[in-house]
């Protein structure tokens, strides 16, 4: 991507890592209060468990709203794909053999390749690769702010 494509950061994310570009923030950005999203039914097992992992480490953040849970969904469908493809490759092997008998890249490699692509997308939405971990700061523990959103409050009356 060039520079000045760059996908904007959720105001939340640039809070929690306390403005770095010391841009000004968004005043009439629509302010979606935090929650829960419902997980969707139609996950597989491999994608339930992974939303039961992360979602209530991203809830503790205040990084999800009640509608994030598409997004959320389509990063634990990426990644049981990518577990299925990975758990079908160490069966297979990296090779298999062609109509010919001659030595091809199984076809599960670009699966899982692609699965992790799509992966790493969510990831950094969600401040959840090491890279865009280091630049947040935690916010302080539930019961020393309050909600969440009294505490976005906080932080954005300060930085005006």
């Amino acid at each position: 991507m060039t520079r000045g494509h760059r996908r904007p950061t959720p105001t939340k994310l640039k809070l929690l890592r306390g403005n770095p570009g010391r841009r000004p923030l968004p005043e009439n950005e629509p302010q979606i209060p935090a929650g829960i999203p419902e997980m969707p039914k139609h996950l597989n097992r491999i994608a339930k468990q992974e939303w039961r992992r992360i979602m209530p480490e991203l809830a503790r953040v205040g990084l999800l709203t009640r509608i994030d849970g598409t997004a959320l969904a389509a990063y634990c469908d990426c990644y049981a794909q990518w577990a299925e493809a990975c758990r079908k490759l160490r069966k297979t092997g990296m090779l298999v053999r062609g109509t010919k008998g001659d030595p091809l890249i199984n076809p599960l490699l670009k699966i899982a390749n692609q699965a992790v692509d799509r992966m790493r997308m969510y990831l950094i939405e969600f401040g959840m690769t090491p890279a865009s971990r280091s630049k947040t700061k935690a916010a302080p523990k539930p019961e020393e702010r309050g909600d969440a959103e009294a505490y976005f409050d906080w932080v954005s009356a300060r930085e005006n």
